[in-house]
């Protein structure tokens, strides 16, 4: 049964693509599909774990997509306008950056293609994407508030404004589309009723070029020159699009040629009609030029007489590397010439977005001037894009002859590169981005970090070329060997010093990303524009952990008072105060003498039963009650901590609940007595007025004034105001000698006493009596 709510806005969001004429119900070779996720909160952004992250899938055959991005917020004067940015990525979850902040050295990312969604009003606010041919596969929505004002809140303290978020996905696909076979001609014809032709040709594996034209074009049966459609060749992509647009009505000749197409995938091509009166026809053909990799005619040992078998069937020197490997070098591949060599690669999983390749024969691979050499990494699942390629290169100097020749690298997905553009200094195809390095006698090592690479076959290319205003000269036979390593781990460095590396996971899906502190930001925390100095950290570390000693005073002022387990709660709460706060340090100024979890939780524990034991005793309760009452609140308190550490009724409830039992306690001196309790106006204006002016202040400053930024000074404070306030609220002695009123009893312990006198035996004295019947006595009032 579909629950009311979700039915509710799935009539709504039908309503709105009938309006817009979107949906082509009645069409037979369109299917409608739609597809929606949960809402979730969004929370102003701070880190890349503030983003709220969703995860569509798009199907194949897919003509149109479009986005219903649904806004809204809470009611009340908390709820202000606000923009919520909303990024898209196709592949991989989008390389963000609000902050601004500087990116590591050798860390590239594509910029991401994000909208702003203005919310104004408590209404819902509806807004819509339209992207045609999207490219098939896993898009990653992220949507997140503005920057984090850095205000630390007390949970539960203040109502904080909604704002929720929820994407949904609507998507048009093809039931059927026709495919066009390499080198075969197909008739094609585009009228009124259907504007469109679609369809998809398969690239194999070596595919170098791929051409594309039409010939024989007719307009309502009448041969024409120039032919009136366009032509679309690939899938729309974000942030950038790889989709490849040529207007034949402007050219004789409709013709597009592209370099690299990605392998063993299946590529879309349309053709629209430009006159919507006429009927087109025309011919349709694709040519696809293959190349072979080079055969060294050599195997690795570990590959000879490998055999792979699967459901009794069995293949010797299978491609498991993604690579044709030959044992005849005579075999013969017809119209194919040899333009690359392919480096066997191992592909070895460690764990969740972590993975390692290995070269085999490796880790040196020989690079030469004749052929540009393919390594082939092998990111074909979802749980592969949620961490950072790391790729390290190494050139052997000593290898390298001629000082003039350069080592360049590409490092591309979905297809190599296989012939590199030194003078443009990029290494970006006709339908595949690719990122270029180089090496040489001055430069011999170079590196690349690439984060949340795309779902896909990466390829990395290299070749000895010498670039010179003349072109490649002298690099017939040049030949360098080059250390090649490279990784895929969840964070850079894993954060660094300065950072966390944390596991995130949305709808199963998991991906990494860095929590930086002390200042630090950027991608992998390496943006020290707003560090913290090691001097400012060790202020931090001192003023958090020395205001504690401020406990010192009420521990004294309760064992001169004889409240000695009040001052054995204080001293508790100091010492682990102390070292919680000298752990929680964000820098290198760091002391941990037991397990963080464990001075955080003796941390909370101390600070609320020094609360429940300080308004306890002021209640000035008979001793077994108060004792009671001090177990029986520690225990609560401990399990109250446990369950929630950093909520609000933790303080507040036992708070609360000491307060009113003071409360009774003093009403009921007052009905005895028939005057105001605590009597003396000298305790209220110089003991309880002043503890309960600094515990207020104290409360303020928790509870409003507390930042990121000033937090070692706000913190601090609130240690030494409300150390200070319990100087002040502890009452007068709770140990009072009193003289004993049994004059009987009295006199006859000082008969006893009189009397084992005159035998020699030890005996008690009159202060000594006194102070014993003074512990039986209930304490005074």
């Amino acid at each position: 049964m579909v629950p009311p709510r979700r039915l509710c806005g799935f009539l709504t969001f039908l309503g709105l693509m009938l309006e817009g004429g979107w949906a082509r119900l009645a069409d037979p070779v369109h299917v409608s599909e739609y597809y929606s996720q949960a809402p979730q909160k969004l929370s102003l952004y701070s880190w890349y774990g503030s983003a709220r992250l969703f995860v569509f899938q798009v199907p194949e055959n897919t003509v149109q997509m479009r986005w219903i991005l649904q806004a809204s917020k809470g009611k009340g004067p908390k709820c202000q306008n606000i923009n919520v940015t909303v990024h898209f990525r196709a592949g991989a979850p989008p390389v963000i950056n609000p902050l601004q902040t500087k990116f590591g050295t050798n860390t590239v990312a594509l910029p991401s293609f994000n909208i702003t969604i203005p919310l104004v009003s408590s209404e819902p606010t509806n807004t819509f994407l339209n992207i045609s041919k999207p490219v098939p596969g896993d898009w990653f929505v992220a949507a997140h508030l503005p920057k984090d004002d850095g205000k630390i809140e007390v949970k539960g303290f203040s109502a904080k404004c909604s704002y929720i978020f929820q994407p949904q996905m609507f998507v048009q696909r093809l039931t059927y589309v026709p495919v066009l076979e390499p080198n075969t001609s197909r008739q094609v014809t585009v009228s009124l009723l259907h504007p469109v032709a679609h369809l998809k040709i398969f690239i194999p594996e070596n595919t170098v070029e791929l051409a594309v034209q039409l010939t024989n074009c007719a307009v309502n049966n009448h041969p024409v020159d120039t032919c009136p459609v366009r032509l679309l060749i690939g899938s729309n992509s974000l942030p950038y699009s790889y989709l490849k647009i040529v207007n034949c009505s402007e050219s004789v000749k409709c013709r597009k040629t592209l370099g690299s197409p990605p392998w063993m995938k299946w590529l879309q091509l349309t053709v629209e009609s430009g006159n919507t009166g006429r009927i087109v026809s025309f011919d349709i053909e694709a040519y696809l030029t293959a190349c072979r990799p080079v055969d060294t005619g050599y195997i690795p040992t570990i590959l000879k007489n490998f055999t792979l078998s699967s459901n009794g069937v069995t293949a010797n020197n299978t491609d498991i590397f993604g690579e044709n490997m030959k044992i005849n070098n005579t075999e013969a591949i017809n119209d194919q010439k040899s333009c690359f060599r392919n480096q066997p690669v191992l592909r070895e999983a460690l764990d969740m977005a972590s993975l390692r390749f290995l070269i085999l024969n490796g880790p040196d691979v020989s690079v030469t001037s004749d052929y540009p050499v393919i390594l082939l990494l092998n990111l074909n699942t979802r749980r592969d894009n949620g961490g950072t390629i790391i790729l390290n290169l190494h050139l052997n100097k000593t290898s390298l002859s001629n000082e003039n020749a350069t080592v360049f690298a590409c490092l591309s997905a979905g297809s190599p590169v296989i012939s590199l553009d030194v003078n443009t200094m990029n290494c970006r195809e006709a339908l595949s981005w690719g990122y270029l390095l180089k090496m040489n006698t001055s430069i011999l090592s170079t590196s690349l970090h690439v984060p949340y690479p795309e779902t896909d076959r990466w390829f990395l290319t290299l070749q000895i070329l010498c670039p010179n205003d003349k072109g490649n000269l002298n690099c017939q036979k040049e030949s360098a060997l080059v250390t090649v390593s490279t990784v895929l781990n969840p964070c850079i460095g894993d954060c660094g010093v300065y950072g966390e590396c944390r596991l995130l996971r949305t709808h199963g899906y998991l991906y990494a990303a860095c929590v930086c502190k002390a200042g630090w930001n950027g991608w992998s925390c390496t943006d020290d524009t707003h560090a913290q100095s090691y001097r400012q950290q060790l202020l931090a570390t001192l003023l958090l952990t020395m205001s504690n000693l401020m406990f010192i005073p009420p521990i004294v002022v309760a064992i001169h008072r004889y409240y000695f387990v009040e001052a054995a709660v204080y001293l508790f709460t100091m010492v682990f105060s102390t070292f919680y706060h000298a752990c929680d340090q964000p820098g290198i100024a760091v002391l941990c003498i037991m397990e963080y979890d464990t001075l955080q939780y003796c941390d909370f524990l101390g600070s609320v039963v020094s609360v429940w034991v300080t308004v306890l005793c002021m209640a000035r309760l008979k001793p077994q009650l108060k004792y009671v009452l001090f177990i029986l609140g520690t225990l609560l308190i401990a399990m109250s901590v446990q369950l929630d550490r950093r909520g609000l009724w933790n303080l507040l409830g036992p708070c609360l609940v000491a307060l009113l039992i003071m409360f009774i306690a003093w009403v009921s001196q007052c009905v005895k007595r028939w005057h105001c309790y605590p009597p003396t106006w000298k305790r209220w204006v110089f003991f309880l007025l002043p503890g309960i002016g600094a515990a207020l202040i104290a409360i303020a400053v928790y509870g409003f004034l507390e930042t990121k930024e000033n937090y070692y000074y706000t913190h601090s404070i609130w240690h030494i105001l409300v150390a200070g306030s319990v100087v002040f609220l502890l009452p007068p002695d709770g140990f009072v000698v009193k003289p004993l009123k049994n004059s009987s009893i009295r006199k006859v312990m000082a008969t006893s006493d009189k009397n084992k006198k005159e035998r020699g035996q030890p005996f008690l004295g009159g202060a000594q009596t006194n102070l014993f019947w003074s512990v039986l006595a209930p304490s005074a009032s």
